[in-house]
């Protein structure tokens, strides 16, 4: 697909085997472009932030690197994520409280239910990434709440009109740019206002070294690094887990019968809809996580993986050059009958080694068809912590409430994440036990 407006050229492939030669010849320094705007605004207009770092999201190459063999050891650790178990669940806690007061006389959820989702994933992202409540959830919000909210919705609105669709503004600084240079600037200020705030409560009341949080460990290595991180998991990790929440709801709500399975499952650590969660007890919730890893192939945050060639290589039988953008299209092959035997039934029990003679496995697909946090070096950080926030918020709504789909089939759009296109009407119905 050839470049406009300053782009480069696009190859699109929907074969696995394209996409592990592209994954297998990356080289060290996997190159994944994306957000021109934020690299542009982060090397050009504020150098004394970001510096040579730059970030996860928008760095190649030594640069990249560098930023990510620093946060890895944090990022991906787990005895660090099961920290955070008490403070996502007391932000699930909260969200489900508002649940219950959304729901009209039918106890169906407002079309705008989606907009709620999102701010459960904000306000659990502060805490993950900040160790703070931003108290987006509020129905009182502050005005700081309010300006957050609206700024990073602001960001994904914005970036989607000029990083995706045709824009002048490589050749020509539009109003929309300005006003997402200015939305970057705003959202920047804040989050290193953060980040002073937490540095003086830390020195206040340190914390013991075996239970220093992500934003801790990243202080302890860089000021800049903390704020980095902090802005870059906002950016990545906020539509993306609420779309795949979303997604994996509807999937269970269309699903009575694997529905009930799970809260079968989720009983046996919950005894009561208000149990607590611990990291101990949700360690053997096989079921659970099949859900969402069903849930993400049927309805994935993305249509697929994103890499730049890292040599010259072929694909089908087209010589492609190094340092060519390559957009592996895994969504359309996930729905393919050809790769996934009943690919359009939402099966979690393919992916589970104990399962019936009848349910097709799915290791039996070409592992690089569903690749839903990427592969190799440059794989999401923040898996584990998606993971964490997807079980967590599942286990909480399921274990209270039933939930039913009475609309036509949910359907998806694209923008920089998929979102729904249709009002998420669910209808929750309190369990009884």
């Amino acid at each position: 697909m050839p470049g406009m407006m300053g782009r480069k050229d696009v190859v699109m492939s929907f074969d696995p085997e394209d996409f592990e030669k592209v994954f297998r010849t990356e080289g060290t320094w996997p190159v994944r472009r994306g957000l021109d705007t934020m690299a542009y605004y982060r090397q050009k207009l504020r150098p004394e932030v970001f510096g040579e770092m730059g970030g996860l999201v928008t760095e190649q190459g030594e640069s990249w690197q560098k930023m990510r063999t620093i946060v890895n050891p944090v990022m991906m650790q787990p005895k660090t994520m099961r920290l955070y178990v008490d403070k996502v669940d007391e932000v699930a806690r909260e969200f489900l409280e508002i649940v219950a007061g959304l729901r009209d006389s039918k106890q169906e959820l407002p079309g705008d239910f989606d907009q709620w989702i999102n701010r459960w994933a904000l306000e659990t992202m502060g805490v993950l990434a900040l160790d703070t409540r931003f108290g987006v959830l509020k129905t009182d919000q502050t005005e700081e709440a309010k300006k957050i909210l609206a700024l990073v919705r602001n960001i994904f609105d914005l970036s989607y009109q000029l990083d995706v669709l045709p824009s002048m503004w490589k050749y020509y600084k539009t109003p929309t740019f300005n006003n997402l240079m200015t939305t970057f600037d705003e959202l920047t200020d804040i989050i290193m206002a953060k980040v002073d705030d937490a540095v003086k409560r830390i020195e206040k009341h340190p914390t013991a070294e075996g239970n220093q949080s992500v934003l801790e460990k990243l202080l302890k290595i860089d000021k800049h690094v903390a704020v980095i991180m902090a802005l870059d998991m906002l950016m990545a990790g906020i539509d993306t887990t609420s779309s795949g929440s979303m997604g994996m709801m509807y999937c269970l709500a269309k699903n009575p019968d694997k529905q009930s399975k799970l809260r079968d499952e989720l009983r046996t650590i919950m005894p009561n809809k208000d149990s607590p969660l611990t990291a101990e007890n949700m360690r053997n919730l096989p079921y659970l996580r099949a859900c969402i890893k069903e849930g993400l192939r049927m309805y994935p945050p993305v249509i697929g993986n994103f890499r730049a060639t890292g040599r010259n290589i072929v694909l089908q039988g087209y010589r492609i050059p190094k340092d060519t953008d390559v957009v592996m299209g895994s969504l359309v092959l996930q729905h393919d009958e050809k790769r996934f035997t009943r690919a359009k039934e939402f099966l979690p029990e393919r992916w589970l080694a104990d399962r019936d003679a009848d349910i097709p496995s799915g290791k039996d697909a070409n592992p690089f068809i569903f690749l839903p946090f990427g592969f190799g070096s440059r794989s999401c950080i923040g898996k584990r912590l998606a993971m964490m926030e997807m079980e967590i918020i599942t286990a909480r709504l399921i274990r209270k409430y039933e939930a039913r789909w009475n609309y036509e089939d949910f359907k998806v759009r694209a923008t920089l994440v998929n979102i729904p296109s249709n009002p998420l009407r669910f209808e929750l119905k309190e369990v009884d036990h």
